[in-house]
C-alpha cells in the first residue's frame, strides 16, 4: 500500500540538526562515550571502566532522571528452584508473537544470573525472604514467579541509585548531567563520538573512539505515558540520521495499568500488583478477562491493554478497575509502599475500592538495529536498552526482561567499546578531524509555537498510533506529521528543546509509516482493518532508515531467524 503525504516536505528530513565548524568549538576527548545513564548505560560504563577505558557519561538531565528510575516492577531472572532459563525463553518468544529471534533470546536469558550477580555487587539491595532467598513475583506472560524487585515497588530506583553510587569508585569515569546530544559523528564509515550541547557553555565535541548510545524510548510522543520528560526519542533520531536503520517501529507497548485520576499524572500500578492476586473489573465488577486469555490478568501486555480498551468502549467509562481489596492491606502496603502512598494521597482506599486504571504509553519495543553484543552496523557505535532492536522483544515485550536486556547488553557493549578504544589508542589514532556542516533553512517562521506543536503530535499519535489502529486514522497521522516536518524540521533549532522536539517529529514519522505498512495484527500492534495475524506474509522485521523516508520507499525486510515456539498472542 503506498504511504499518503507530499514526498517534497520530507527533504527537511536532514543528516544533521545544527550548524557546526569542529574548528571553532571546544573539544573533549575519552575512549568510551556513553549517551544516557539509566542501567543499560551506566552498565556499559562500568564494563568500559573495568575493562580499563576512559569513559564520558553524559546525561540529557540529572544522571538520575532517566527511565530506569521509575520501574516499579523488577527485573527478570530465571533463579528460582522451579524455574529454568527455558521457560523463561518460551515466555519470552510467546509474548513476542513470532518476531523474536530465538538465538539472541536464548543468549540474553541464559546470561541472567551474572546479570543479577553484577547488581548485586554493585549495591542493589533486591527484596529477600526471611530465609535470604531472593524474593521472587509474578508478572503477566510468565509461567513461573521470577521477578525481583527492590523496596517493594521501588526496582527501578534502587537499581539506578547503586549503579550510580558504584561508578564513583572509578576516576576513569567522568560525567555531564545538562548535556544534550545533538547529533553523532560519523567519518569514514566509522562513528568518531557526538556533538553535544552544555548547559551554561554551549555546544562541543567530544572525540571517543568507540560510543555507546543508550538513550532510553519515546513515551513523550503520546498525550499520555508512564514516561519522563526527557523520553523524547533523541538517540533514535541519531541514529538514523547517521544512516542507521530503526526497526520494528510500529512496536509500541502500553502498559495496560496506569492510576487515573485526575492530577495524578500516569502512574504507573506495577502489573505485579496482579501478580499478587488482584484483578481487573468493569464499573459493574465484571472480571472482563474471563474467557479473553487463559492468563487472564496475567496475559501478555498487549492482550490486557486491548481488553481494556474494548471494555471502556463497551462500557462508555473512561477507564476500568483494579480491585485488591480481597488482598490483606498489611501484606499491601509492605509489598507495595510507593503505590500505597499513591493511593493515600488521592484519597484511594484500596482495601475497601477498586483503583481507577487505564493502558498508557509505556515502551519502545523497536530501536537502532544491534547484534546481542549492542554493535550496530556503524564501526564505533553501540546501542542498547530501549533505544536498541536487538530481537529479544519481537513484536511484544515480556514485562521485566527490559532491564535485563539493558543490564546484560550494557555491560557486553562496554566490554566491547573498550577493546575498541585500547586498539586505536595503541595505534595513535587520537588526531581529532575537521567537520563542518552548514544547514540551509528555506522556511523563515518568525516564531514556532513548539508546546502546541507538541501537544498536537501527542494528540495525533494518541488517537491514531495507538492501542488500536486503522487506515484513516494512520493516514491522517501520517499527512499531518509530513506537514510539520515540512515547517518544524526545515529550520535550524539552537536549544535543546527545539531538537527534542524535531527528533519526536522524526521518530513519529518512523512509527506511523512502519504502521500504516504493516497490515496485520501482532503483539503490540493491533489493526481493526486488518485484525488477524498473518504469518505468510508478515512474520518479518521491517526496517527503515532516511532515504526510505525521504523518497517514500518501501522499508527493508528482514525474516526472523531461528525457530518459533510461540503462538499468537
Amino acid at each position: 500500500m503506498r504511504p499518503p503525504g507530499a514526498r517534497g516536505r520530507l527533504v527537511a528530513l536532514r543528516s544533521k540538526l545544527t550548524s557546526f565548524a569542529s574548528g571553532e568549538l571546544p573539544h573533549r576527548f575519552t575512549d568510551v562515550l556513553v549517551i544516557g545513564s539509566g542501567i543499560a548505560g551506566l552498565s556499559a560504563a562500568l564494563a568500559a571502566a573495568e575493562a580499563g577505558a576512559r569513559v564520558l557519561v553524559c546525561a540529557k538531565a540529572q544522571l538520575s532522571l532517566g527511565s530506569t528510575a521509575w520501574a516499579q516492577g523488577g527485573i527478570a531472572a530465571a533463579i528460582g528452584p522451579d524455574d529454568r532459563p527455558a521457560l523463561h525463553a518460551r515466555d519470552t518468544i510467546e509474548a513476542g508473537a513470532g518476531l523474536c529471534e530465538a538465538e539472541v533470546v536464548e543468549d540474553i536469558i541464559g546470561a541472567a544470573p551474572e546479570a543479577i550477580e553484577h547488581l548485586v555487587t554493585a549495591g542493589v539491595r533486591f527484596d529477600r525472604t526471611p530465609g535470604g532467598r531472593f524474593a521472587l513475583t509474578r508478572e503477566g506472560g510468565h509461567s513461573r514467579a521470577r521477578i525481583l524487585h527492590a523496596d517493594g515497588d521501588q526496582t527501578g530506583r534502587e537499581i539506578e541509585r547503586a549503579l550510580l553510587e558504584r561508578i564513583t569508585d572509578f576516576e576513569r569515569i567522568r560525567t555531564l548531567e545538562h548535556t544534550f546530544a545533538i547529533d553523532l559523528l560519523p567519518v569514514d564509515g566509522s562513528c568518531r563520538g557526538a556533538l553535544v550541547w552544555r548547559e551554561g557553555s554551549g555546544c562541543e565535541i567530544v572525540w571517543a573512539h568507540a560510543t555507546v548510545l543508550a538513550t532510553g524510548g519515546a513515551g513523550q510522543l503520546f498525550r499520555e505515558t508512564t514516561n519522563p520528560s526527557t523520553a523524547t526519542g533523541d538517540g533514535l533520531a541519531m541514529a538514523l540520521r547517521a544512516g542507521l536503520p530503526l526497526r520494528d517501529m510500529e512496536f509500541y507497548q502500553f502498559h495496560p495499568t496506569t492510576l487515573y485520576v485526575a492530577g495524578a499524572g500516569r502512574a504507573l500500578i506495577t502489573e505485579a500488583v496482579r501478580g499478587e492476586g488482584a484483578i481487573l473489573v468493569d464499573r459493574s465488577g465484571r472480571r472482563f478477562l474471563e474467557g479473553v486469555h487463559p492468563l487472564r490478568e496475567l496475559a501478555p501486555r498487549d492482550v490486557v491493554a486491548r481488553a481494556i480498551v474494548r471494555t471502556m468502549r463497551e462500557t462508555d467509562d473512561t477507564q476500568v478497575y483494579l480491585d485488591a481489596t480481597h488482598l490483606d492491606p498489611i501484606f499491601f502496603r509492605r509489598r507495595f509502599p510507593h503505590i500505597s502512598a499513591l493511593c493515600d494521597a488521592f484519597d484511594i482506599d484500596f482495601a475497601h475500592e477498586p483503583i481507577p486504571v487505564r493502558p498508557t504509553a509505556h515502551y519502545m519495543i523497536g530501536g537502532v538495529v544491534t547484534d546481542p553484543n549492542g554493535a550496530t552496523a556503524l564501526a564505533g557505535l553501540w546501542a542498547c536498552g530501549e533505544c536498541a532492536s536487538t530481537g529479544l522483544h519481537g513484536a511484544n515485550r515480556l514485562g521485566s526482561n527490559s532491564l535485563l536486556e539493558g543490564a546484560v547488553v550494557g555491560r557486553r557493549a562496554g566490554q566491547a567499546a573498550a577493546v575498541r578504544a585500547r586498539s586505536l589508542r595503541e595505534r595513535g589514532d587520537t588526531r581529532p578531524i575537521e567537520i563542518e556542516h552548514e544547514v540551509v533553512s528555506h522556511h523563515r517562521l518568525p516564531q514556532l509555537d513548539r508546546t502546541d506543536l507538541q501537544r498536537s503530535l501527542q494528540a495525533t499519535l494518541w488517537y491514531d498510533v495507538g492501542v488500536e489502529r486503522h487506515a484513516t486514522g494512520l493516514r491522517q497521522a501520517l499527512e499531518r506529521i509530513e506537514r510539520w516536518i515540512g515547517y518544524a524540521l526545515d529550520r535550524e533549532e539552537r536549544d535543546p528543546a527545539g531538537w527534542a522536539l524535531q527528533n519526536q517529529l522524526t521518530v513519529a514519522l518512523v512509527m506511523a509509516r512502519a504502521a500504516w505498512e504493516r497490515t496485520e495484527s501482532r503483539g503490540a500492534h493491533f489493526r481493526l482493518d486488518f485484525p488477524q495475524r498473518d504469518d505468510e506474509r508478515w512474520r518479518l522485521h521491517r526496517a527503515f532508515d532516511l532515504e526510505a523516508l525521504r523518497d517514500g520507499a518501501p522499508p527493508r525486510e528482514v525474516s526472523v531467524q531461528g525457530r518459533d515456539e510461540g503462538g499468537a498472542s
